[in-house]
């Protein structure tokens, strides 16, 4: 699973630039990878919508282990009540069996979404139900690997900040939106290692 090029540059620059950022790179050695699979990053991300990280590796271990070869042929041949037994619900059932119809519709494969613009891939994936900005920028940043995308939506990345960088439980999503401008232009990396300063084991989508 490739890490992005850019990486060591971001370490370097994020270092230098934020003390608090620079002891979690220097704590946490993993790297961003990707899954190498844009259809799997996709369903990953409607997995672990509005949900806490922890829950959505509950119902993907329980998703693996009944769809082994994840596919958009094979999700929509799997039967309602496997996919809520996993600990989908209805709504996001309907979601899942959207994007493997869309797939399956357009022959997409990950070859589809290189050498696009962000802007781009970003209008096309909004068209698909239940795909929202939290889903596309998790697509953006764990799938294509752009380096400045930042989720400022994200429960996980507000709970952090606020208490890495102000004491408080949680940093209002405009406010965090503002703050984390001073990492550009690599947001990416600075999420990531928010992120894994959260949780057990590093995110992977």
């Amino acid at each position: 699973m490739p890490t992005p090029p850019y990486w060591d540059r971001a370490v370097a620059y994020l270092s230098g630039a934020d003390t608090v950022l620079a002891d979690l790179i220097a704590r946490y050695p993993e790297r961003l990878q990707r899954r190498g699979d844009s259809f799997r990053t996709l369903v990953r991300a409607i997995v672990g919508q509005q949900i806490s990280i922890r829950a959505a590796d509950r119902i993907w271990a329980r998703l693996e282990a009944i769809l082994p070869e994840l596919s958009p042929k094979g999700l929509i041949a799997l039967e309602e009540s496997r996919l809520g037994g996993a600990g989908l619900s209805r709504l996001k059932i309907g979601y899942l069996r959207d994007l493997s119809r869309y797939y399956l519709d357009r022959r997409i494969t990950d070859a589809y979404w290189q050498g696009r613009s962000l802007a781009d891939i970003c209008q096309e994936l909004r068209q698909i139900r239940g795909i929202g900005p939290w889903t596309v920028e998790m697509f953006a940043i764990f799938h294509l690997h752009e380096p400045d995308v930042f989720s400022a939506s994200d429960i996980g990345l507000q709970k952090v900040v606020g208490r890495l960088y102000f004491q408080k439980p949680l940093l209002p999503k405009a406010e965090l939106e503002s703050f984390a401008r001073r990492w550009q232009p690599f947001r990416t990396v600075a999420a990531w290692y928010l992120w894994r300063h959260l949780d057990p084991e590093p995110v992977i989508y």
